[in-house]
């Protein structure tokens, strides 16, 4: 087995002595090294996306993304806790406002790798990243362990940038030692959450909503007076993949913001290996699918994750409005007290009354004098403060 090493053997100061004692080393590792491991099999048990999301993720998404693993070594050799990262070249300029795309278009037909950069990121490809703590290796520890050492792992990685991608907010005071080592913190583009504790979602509109968007809402829905609409619910839509993908692809590519591109084969590995967290609600009009959406359980919440519609229709019956109404009334039938969303599409969370849940970027460049600089320019390029809709929630100050 070949890995990058980084020990904990070094001289650290008292604080550091006393909260990460020298008894572990850092191993960078491939998912072939950690295979069987105990760790690795219990990491993130208790979240949605545990290990067997991540393996999936590089199974199925693995065009330009290197992933690999830090693995927390004992000095008896056995790996005590495995935090997944992955590397990438990452267009730092990405989330600059409308206006300054043209300029930005011109200087790369000079030179095409402006503000490009090979960038370590920790945490999750396609979802929102989480510190992978143990029983040996709490994730308070975990994060100092990572913070003294990931500026010597990222050049043995070849890594500019480093990146801890969005990461919920309750991890702030954990990360809060990155900030002092030099990175800075700047909001993602953030999930929202939605109370669903009502008898249904006429409830919901009744107790949670002003008239005027109860008025709104019941008007779109006549839009599906009269048409055959049905619904269905399963751990594991394979047989319907070849029909919802298509409509992943119609909002992919309507979307301003394109992340991470799903292929079909994640839809379909979902299904196979996670049926336990794993919900798809698949909409037929007159047999034909025309919108679905994945989601995903953890505790009394339901995660919508990724949303397909069929735009031929999908306007003029107003589906995203239907869809929404299925799925908050399956959840609370079953007993789910929240509806959380992956970002985007803010404005329909705003009207329904959605709060913003703040996800969180801490980056720095690896080298000292640039990154100085690029503390603080990183506030004004991430796409959270150029979307005017995300300053309407009464709770936008939480992302910052």
């Amino acid at each position: 087995m070949t890995s990058d090493v980084v020990s904990l053997t070094d001289t650290p100061s008292a604080a550091d002595a006393a909260a990460a004692p020298a008894r572990f080393c850092v191993k960078i590792m491939t998912r072939g090294d950690i295979a069987g491991c105990p760790a690795w099999a219990a990491s993130f048990a208790d979240l949605r996306k545990d290990r067997r999301y991540y393996e999936i993720l590089e199974d199925t998404l693995g065009d330009g993304v290197e992933y690999r693993y830090f693995a927390i070594v004992d000095r008896a050799g056995c790996i005590q806790a495995v935090q997944p990262f992955f590397l990438l070249d990452q267009d730092i300029l990405e989330g600059l406002g409308e206006t300054w795309q043209p300029w930005l278009a011109r200087i790369r037909r000079v030179a095409p790798r402006f503000f490009k950069t090979r960038t370590l990121m920790v945490g999750c490809f396609a979802g929102e990243g989480h510190l992978a703590g143990s029983d040996a290796v709490p994730s308070g520890e975990m994060a100092k362990i990572l913070c003294r050492e990931i500026v010597d792992l990222a050049r043995s990685c070849r890594a500019q940038l480093i990146v801890l991608k969005e990461f919920p907010a309750r991890y702030r005071p954990v990360l809060d030692c990155f900030v002092r080592r030099g990175f800075a913190r700047a909001p993602s583009m953030p999930m929202t959450a939605l109370n669903i504790e009502h008898d249904d979602f006429d409830a919901y509109m009744q107790n949670a909503l002003p008239r005027s968007a109860r008025w709104q809402l019941r008007k779109k829905f006549k839009a599906t007076d009269g048409e055959r609409l049905s619904l269905t619910v399963t751990a594991d839509a394979k047989d319907a993949v070849d029909d919802i993908y298509p409509l992943y692809l119609q909002v992919f590519d309507r979307s301003k913001f394109r992340f991470e591109k799903l292929s079909a084969d994640y839809f379909r590995r979902l299904g196979s290996d996670m049926k336990d967290k794993i919900q798809f609600f698949i909409w037929r009009r007159g047999g034909k699918v025309v919108a679905f959406s994945l989601c995903m359980v953890e505790g009394d919440s339901l995660f919508w994750e990724y949303v397909g519609l069929d735009y031929a229709v999908a306007l003029d019956l107003h589906l995203y409005y239907y869809t929404i109404r299925d799925m908050m009334n399956w959840a609370i039938a079953n007993g789910y007290k929240w509806l959380r969303s992956t970002g985007l599409s803010y404005e329909p969370k705003f009207r329904m009354r959605h709060d913003l849940d703040p996800l969180d970027l801490y980056v720095r460049l690896r080298s000292p004098l640039p990154n100085a600089i690029f503390r603080l320019l990183l506030p004004w390029i991430v796409p959270a403060r150029y979307d005017k809709t995300l300053r309407r929630f009464a709770n936008y100050r939480d992302l910052w």
